[in-house]
């Protein structure tokens, strides 16, 4: 405490830290910090197909490529032209690394246009493809800022892959 008694110095320094306000600043960036992250996330909006396939988790870390229902494409957060796209892809240095993207599209979005999407992704390099579906019709899911939806939802996605 602040005193001491005994027949030692009284003029030794107290080695006691008051470890309260470091408590109480803690505590409160937890709920700052708490209250921000949810916010924090931004994405595209989209209407997954439905599939009933069983649930998997996405890991967030992984690359996204998606495609809205007015067949714009983003690679993650960035819209990427029709005419560059291959060599977008061909040059994104994480891809060529992991050879690995996941892909989701509006249910709005021809058919050809998806198929020509994962053909530039096989030109590209990719070995591993994952496609991204609402499991049982639980809604759309986050895309790229600027995107647009034919459905503002937000699901947790399933992944099906080969």
């Amino acid at each position: 405490m602040g005193m001491s008694s005994g027949s030692r110095n009284s003029r030794a320094p107290l080695s006691e830290i008051n470890v309260t306000p470091l408590v109480d600043v803690m505590l409160v960036l937890l709920i700052i910090f708490m209250v921000a992250a949810p916010m924090m996330t931004a994405g595209v909006e989209i209407d997954l197909p439905r599939a009933d396939a069983p649930r998997m988790d996405i890991d967030e870390q992984k690359l996204l490529l998606s495609i809205d229902a007015q067949q714009q494409v983003f690679l993650g957060e960035d819209l990427v032209p029709w005419d560059r796209l291959e060599d977008v892809l061909l040059h994104n240095e994480r891809l060529q690394r992991e050879r690995e993207i996941f892909v989701q599209a509006d249910t709005a979005v021809p058919y050809g246009v998806v198929v020509r999407v994962l053909a530039v992704l096989r030109r590209a390099g990719v070995e591993n493809l994952g496609l991204v579906t609402d499991p049982m019709g639980a809604g759309g899911s986050p895309m790229p800022a600027g995107a647009h939806s034919s459905t503002p939802a937000a699901p947790t996605p399933a992944v099906l892959t080969p």
